[in-house]
């Protein structure tokens, strides 16, 4: 007598919500490929390879400090200028490059997902973890300045909540990760929107913190810290620089707010996402 018994089935996906961890973890030796290829291949034709990660963040904190700092006279509790900044540039970094990426995740893969099947999740799941390896370089780069202001006699100390710092960092991810489905999604059937996630990025980084305190916001420009206060962004910045330089100060409605956010985000993303992989093809 034969055994007809499979050891996997695959079947058409009827619930919106769907996210089979075990599924995934049967391809986990795919998504690591996956982070690899991304880490790897990013800068393989480059003179100046994996440097890149750190020239971009060193540069742009010197450009803010220059700018804002020096010429704009924004303050920074006593924190060196640059630390400050460049805190803030790679926290940000990690969020705007888990987004970026993310948000192509059916246009630049369409062929590889017409010809073979896999838990589509998983692209766009390994480049938030690839995404994940860079930002770690880049705070050692953080860390490396930390210490060196440090013994400078500089007034900077890490905060007792540090130790939650995991926490922001996935947070930062999950975040990045179900915006960056939503508009993945929607880039298959309008074009355009890749050409606005570009320009909205530049935007959003303006009103999220990076480059000055949250506090200053609400104290010179009350009208409009609206825009920052109810930026959840804004909030995971604020308090990475209360974790990392004991600056700054997030209020409980900032930490539940944007927890609240970043889930309502990713379930929309994961609902919208799993609809979209059903038929993406055919307009992709």
């Amino acid at each position: 007598m034969k055994d007809n018994s499979w050891l996997y089935t695959i079947s058409a996906k009827r619930k919106l919500l769907d996210l089979n961890f075990k599924e995934i973890w049967q391809y986990r030796d795919l998504l690591v490929l996956f982070v690899k290829r991304d880490v790897v291949t990013v800068y393989k034709q480059t003179i100046l390879g994996p440097l890149w990660y750190l020239i971009q963040p060193l540069f742009t904190a010197l450009i803010f400090t220059f700018i804002f700092n020096k010429v704009a006279k924004i303050e920074t509790g006593g924190i060196p200028p640059f630390l400050f900044n460049l805190a803030g540039v790679s926290i940000w970094n990690y969020f705007k490059t888990c987004l970026t990426s993310t948000s192509d995740t059916f246009k630049t893969n369409a062929s590889i997902f017409s010809k073979v099947y896999f838990p589509r999740v998983i692209l766009p799941l390994s480049l938030v973890i690839s995404n994940l390896v860079k930002f770690g370089i880049q705070l050692l780069i953080f860390i490396a300045f930390y210490i060196y202001y440090y013994f400078q006699g500089a007034a900077v100390s890490i905060d007792s909540s540090i130790v939650f710092f995991p926490i922001v960092v996935v947070f930062m991810g999950l975040l990045g990760l179900g915006l960056g489905m939503i508009i993945s999604s929607l880039v298959t059937k309008y074009r355009d929107l890749t050409f606005l996630v570009t320009f909205g990025v530049q935007l959003l980084m303006y009103v999220s913190a990076v480059m000055y305190p949250l506090a200053l916001v609400r104290e010179q420009m009350p009208k409009i810290a609206w825009l920052v206060e109810y930026n959840p962004v804004a909030y995971i910045v604020e308090m990475s620089r209360v974790m990392l330089l004991g600056e700054g100060a997030v209020g409980m409605f900032g930490i539940v707010y944007t927890i609240s956010i970043t889930l309502i985000i990713l379930f929309f993303g994961i609902i919208i996402f799993n609809r979209t992989e059903k038929t993406f093809i055919d307009t992709v």
